[in-house]
């Protein structure tokens, strides 16, 4: 494997209705684990997307002296995709299955890879996935299935590894194997993602805002070190400037109330008729010239002092906080908003996945369901939701409810984030529409993107504001892994408005920090049969 970089210079990027997301980005990644962090929208996955020659800069340069591979945020199932494809070894691995069987041609079996699937049996062992490379993909959890790609990332032995958030969806062990996989990896990854313990293992962070980037050395903790002093600085220095510009302002006013005073003294004296006219002519003069001198001393200091007052501006991201005020429920305490009994389920061709399950939720419950990757969560959401039937046994919902799944499917992808809104609530005015987007941060034509442009966490955000953002929002929220898009400071502002829902609430995540912080009352934990209050 060699040392290779990858070198940006002045790149830039714009979506293709013209809206800048980044320009003018210099940056070099060495053989190093490199993590990328910034707001949602930003240009995080763009930027890997560029790099790994998907997408097309709309100017500057990226040379690559390194072979890469990408693991996407998501991974597309096919009907017919199995593990093998993630290899890019379905062809490779029929070949030797004709071989196997006496059908190949001389030609095919001078040809064949006869180590191949040995190596694909020991790349999925190295991600704790034993599975078979026929396995179909839509046979797999979330989890399973980030796992195989990221095994197929890596099987080629690239010079760089490009992990669009390697951790979302799996399980805490999922996540450990990654963390081990890039401490033992000897080439370069760069990585986006917003999981700190897994940005606490970088060499370096590279951090993306509206004003750039920024190249910190170490991991998640000394880059929010360095961080918290640089951002002092900034603020030190524009409370500074702030200072410069108003006491510019406060001279330039008292000059110009001194000049106004000594005027009306001549005009007094000159009123009086006793100073010759041409004194008086040359003290008109003087007084001109020095009004004059005055001003434009006063519009350079002033000047000065506003360009100091822009650099400092500059150097500052403004961020636009969430500000989520939710109206009630009415969701009676004593309401059963879901009943399973002694249900059985799982896809057509497998085993079953949920086997003899009852479960009994009412009222404003907070139920958090956990597991490991392929214990059937995402399953049992599918069959509260009402988009799996069960194969036996019962179930009912008896709340208006909204699923938020990994892909938002709520919304559309071909419409605004303000038709969306209107579509699921169409008596509401378009000021109360656009209103009530404008408290997640979707304010005047940000209202108007089209879904299907949206990043991960601009998705989620967006029918959260389509859902919670509605005059009677619904009596229960299902919720798969909500905080594998967001940004930490869109996570913390989600944890505060769904702290102050008053509906029930049924999760699914890997992320007790975020459980305990929406008040998680109860945890069903899959696979090992547990149902019971969550560990204070």
């Amino acid at each position: 494997m060699s040392l290779s970089t990858i070198t940006l210079s002045r790149l830039g990027w714009s979506t293709p209705d013209g809206r800048r997301i980044f320009s003018d980005l210099d940056l070099q990644f060495r053989p190093e684990r490199t993590g990328i962090v910034g707001r949602n929208g930003v240009g995080k996955s763009t930027l890997l997307r560029l790099i790994a020659g998907e997408a097309t800069p709309t100017n500057g340069a990226i040379s690559r002296g390194a072979r890469i591979a990408m693991l996407h945020q998501t991974v597309q199932v096919a009907a017919d995709a199995t593990i093998a494809d993630l290899f890019g070894a379905r062809t490779a691995l029929a070949l030797l299955a004709r071989a196997e069987a006496g059908t190949a041609s001389l030609d095919d079996i001078a040809e064949a890879d006869w180590t191949l699937a040995s190596r694909i049996d020991e790349a999925l062992a190295g991600v704790d996935l034993p599975l078979d490379a026929a396995t179909p993909l839509v046979h797999l959890s979330g989890g399973q299935r980030t796992r195989a790609a990221l095994a197929g990332a890596m099987f080629a032995r690239p010079d760089f590894l490009l992990l669009d958030e390697p951790t979302n969806n799996l399980d805490r062990p999922g996540r450990e194997t990654v963390r081990a996989i890039l401490r033992d990896w000897q080439g370069g990854a760069i990585v986006v993602s917003h999981d700190r313990e897994l940005l606490e293992e970088m060499d370096a962070i590279v951090e993306l805002t509206a004003t750039g980037a920024a190249r910190y050395g170490g991991g998640w903790s000394a880059y929010c070190a360095r961080k918290a002093v640089e951002q002092a600085a900034v603020e030190a220095d524009l409370a500074t400037a702030e200072k410069r510009v108003d006491q510019a302002q406060r001279q330039a006013q008292a000059a110009a109330e001194r000049q106004d005073r000594r005027d009306s003294r001549g005009r007094k004296n000159a009123a009086r008729g006793d100073m010759p006219r041409i004194v008086m002519g040359a003290m008109q003069r003087r007084a001109e010239e020095s009004r004059a001198a005055a001003g434009r001393l006063a519009e350079r200091q002033q000047g000065q002092a506003e360009q100091a007052l822009a650099a400092a501006r500059s150097r500052i991201e403004i961020v636009d906080p969430l500000a989520i005020a939710l109206p009630s429920t009415g969701l009676p305490a004593s309401r059963t908003v879901v009943a399973l009994e002694h249900v059985r389920a799982g896809y057509d061709g497998g085993a079953p996945v949920i086997e003899d399950l009852s479960l009994t939720i009412t009222g404003p419950e907070r139920l958090a369901i956990t597991g490991p990757n392929g214990s059937g969560k995402s399953t049992l959401l599918a069959l509260i939701a009402g988009t799996l039937t069960p194969w036996s046994g019962s179930v009912r919902v008896g709340v208006p409810f909204a699923l938020f799944d990994q892909r938002v499917a709520l919304l559309d992808p071909l419409l605004s984030i303000a038709d969306n809104f209107l579509r699921r609530d169409p008596g509401v005015s378009n000021n109360a529409c656009r209103a009530a987007l404008a408290r997640f941060r979707f304010r005047a034509d940000a209202a108007d993107r089209i879904v299907g442009t949206l990043s991960g966490g601009q998705m989620l955000r967006a029918g959260l504001a389509c859902v919670l953002g509605a005059p009677q929002p619904p009596q229960m929220l299902i919720l798969d892994e909500p905080g594998n898009h967001l940004d930490l400071d869109s996570l913390a502002a989600i944890e505060t408005g769904l702290a102050a829902y008053d509906g029930a609430l049924i999760v699914v995540s890997h992320d007790p920090a975020f459980l305990d912080a929406i008040g998680v009352s109860r945890e069903l934990a899959l696979g090992d049969d547990r149902d019971h209050p969550p560990p204070g």
